[in-house]
């Protein structure tokens, strides 16, 4: 096991914690994109990368001569978002304390309002829809949260979800927004109302970064499952 001083160090770094930033999308990034976005050389990237996966933060497939990385799981995805939240800029930018340009402050603003975190929904839609659930009793919001006997069928007629037996994964958990300082729903529960909400067009992506955008489909969905008004 990895002291937690070493942990901790593998975020230490701008350039790295940048990477972290981009691939709390869930997507798997090549080695050159990542490069680009940080504003690094290749070979710095490479060796950063490097120490991201020795340290068990991400994992990389490759694919011919492309290099393909992704965060190792949904729990280093949320330690990211949990560490994000007590930066005060979020940490949203790699090399600056605010936005470097109009272009950025805007896709900032985007994924203020929703976005993904990793697999699951956030910002003021990924809070907004948590408290809709906490509201109509599907969560329970106590010493921690928990999906309630409602809920359990809630996810099984809404969204077509029922739990696999025997997986690790917690049904649901909360995770610190960055932007809100509120929870959002992760886990089990947060991942397949994401993923119905991409598949059905409730939401759907902008550009290619983690920002995503309520549709009137959406809206009219969140609002007749769960009374929330996005």
């Amino acid at each position: 096991m990895i002291p937690l001083a070493e942990t901790a160090a593998l975020f230490a770094d701008r350039t790295r914690a940048a990477f972290c930033q981009a691939l709390l999308d869930g997507r798997a990034w090549t080695a050159g994109e990542l490069a680009t976005y940080a504003g690094v050389r290749p070979s710095t990237a490479s060796e950063q990368l490097s120490r991201l996966i020795a340290g068990g933060v991400l994992t990389e497939e490759r694919q011919g001569r492309h290099r393909y990385v992704r965060l190792a799981g949904p729990e280093v995805a949320g330690l990211i978002e949990a560490l994000s939240s007590y930066a005060p800029d979020g940490g949203a930018a790699p090399d600056a304390t605010g936005p470097r340009n109009l272009r950025e402050s805007v896709r900032l603003s985007a994924e203020a309002r929703a976005r993904t975190c990793y697999d699951h929904l956030a910002g003021r839609l990924g809070v907004a829809l948590a408290d809709a659930m906490v509201a109509r009793g599907l969560v329970a919001a106590g010493s921690g949260v928990s999906v309630t006997p409602e809920g359990r069928a809630w996810l099984a007629e809404a969204l077509r979800f029922e739990q696999p037996p025997g997986t690790r994964r917690p049904l649901v958990r909360g995770c610190l927004d960055w932007t809100e300082r509120r929870p959002h729903l992760a886990g089990a529960l947060g991942a397949a109302l994401c993923t119905t909400s991409l598949e059905r067009r409730w939401v759907r992506r902008v550009g290619s970064g983690r920002a995503v955008k309520v549709t009137p489909e959406g809206a009219y969905a969140f609002r007749e499952l769960l009374g929330a008004s996005v």
